[in-house]
């Protein structure tokens, strides 16, 4: 067990109590429980946050690393609270140009900063959603949750899971209502609405909401203690995961080396065709890509983008082809760029498997990317349809430098 004597000289310096340093252990404690899921956690998404027992600093995770990985010494920013607080608050802000806004609010994480970290590391972005929350906060993008979340009746049916429990005791006590939060461009917007609805909700419950839902986002859990945090996700995901639907394990079609290879060169050519850029393509196959390639509808499923971060680290949903054919790549590739969305770079082919473009790290992340997102769909697709970010929520997203300071992070070219 590590010593909070030793761990205090080694890690943060000497202005920091034994008290601070068990926060950050908890803290690292909540980061690697969760980080270490890929149904909870894709890529370098989500985010932790635990704030010191005298309310004056609040440990949060860095952004655009992975929540696996962070340790004593790296993956982590501590931050004074009160700096934090008083962004929600600035009026002025709200008044601002919305990207000149984004780029100061981040400024003001920054400064916001206290401790020694002397590398590349930026608070996460929504530190100040965080903020207004409980002690322990835990923001994942959990498919179980996100099968709801990017449904259109996702709410109600929500509503009607959670009712049915009634008084839902839990060890940590009463179980009070979940939050739903609609969605809201990340960012400040996102922070400044959730510090309304979370005010709103303490008003009329008296404590602050303990499970929040984020449309076409994510969920995130706040609670008085780590354990309590751990305990209150894996609830929240086992309660969901037990109404949703998941691919039968069986018998799987598998192709051989020389189709997958002929599949690799017909996307390899069409890729640099169309992008003018040579990468590797890497090829994955299991059984939740097996069962999605079975259904009737998978072309209709993809379409759209459901979340952030599917548009963030994967460029949007996978490109279905019924058959790898260079020439269809190419023009539905060149007709994404002109019209200036991202281009695919994830595409399944039927019978066949997923298929991406890119480096083995961003390759694997794309991989647990497209995975999530195929699941939340064939799941929200039966609870009244798929949500998709529009072409402004997408606009945003696509020009918000803190996503593209977390991709480039994640990707390892900073």
């Amino acid at each position: 067990m590590l010593r909070r004597d030793k761990f205090r000289r080694s890690s943060l310096g000497s202005r920091v109590t034994a008290d601070e340093a068990g926060t950050l252990l908890e803290l690292i404690k909540i980061s690697n429980a969760v980080g270490k899921d890929s149904s909870l956690v894709q890529g370098g998404g989500g985010n932790t946050s635990v704030k010191t027992d005298d309310g004056k600093y609040m440990y949060i995770k860095a952004s655009g690393t992975a929540l696996k990985d962070m340790n004593t010494k790296r993956g982590w920013r501590r931050m004074r609270l009160e700096p934090v607080l008083s962004i929600i608050k600035d009026k002025s802000l709200a008044k601002m140009e919305v990207h000149t806004r984004e780029t100061e609010v981040v400024n003001r994480l920054l400064l916001a900063c206290d401790d020694d970290v002397n590398y590349v590391a930026r608070p996460s972005v929504e530190a100040h959603l965080h903020a207004f929350l409980d002690k322990c906060v835990i923001h994942l993008h959990p498919s179980a949750a996100g099968a709801f979340a990017n449904a259109k009746n996702g709410k109600i049916e929500l509503e009607k899971l959670f009712t049915k429990i009634g008084n839902w005791k839990l060890e940590i006590g009463n179980y009070l209502p979940l939050l739903w939060v609609p969605y809201t461009n990340p960012g400040f917007t996102l922070a400044k609405k959730i510090a309304k609805l979370v005010d709103d909700y303490q008003k009329r419950f008296g404590k602050k909401p303990a499970i929040l839902f984020l449309e076409k986002h994510g969920l995130l859990i706040s609670a008085d203690s780590a354990d309590t945090a751990l305990h209150l996700v894996h609830r929240v995901i086992n309660l969901c995961d037990s109404k949703l639907s998941h691919p039968k394990i069986g018998d799987e079609r598998r192709e051989t080396r020389d189709e997958i290879n002929k599949a690799k060169r017909c996307i390899s050519r069409a890729f640099f065709e169309a992008t003018g850029q040579k990468c590797t393509i890497s090829y994955f196959y299991d059984s939740a890509i097996a069962g999605f390639l079975r259904q009737k509808n998978v072309e209709k499923l993809l379409w759209g983008v459901i979340t952030p971060d599917e548009l963030v680290y994967a460029n949007g949903p996978a490109m279905w082809m019924d058959k790898c054919e260079p020439k269809k790549i190419i023009k539905r590739l060149t007709l994404q760029i002109k019209s200036g969305e991202k281009h695919s770079v994830a595409f399944l082919v039927k019978d066949v498997g997923l298929f991406v473009a890119g480096k083995k790290k961003i390759a694997t992340t794309v991989r647990d990317i497209a995975v999530y997102s195929i699941f939340i769909r064939t799941n929200a697709a039966r609870m009244g349809g798929i949500l998709t970010l529009n072409k402004m929520q997408r606009d945003f997203i696509n020009k918000w430098e803190s996503e593209a300071f977390r991709m480039k992070i994640a990707g390892g070219t900073t």
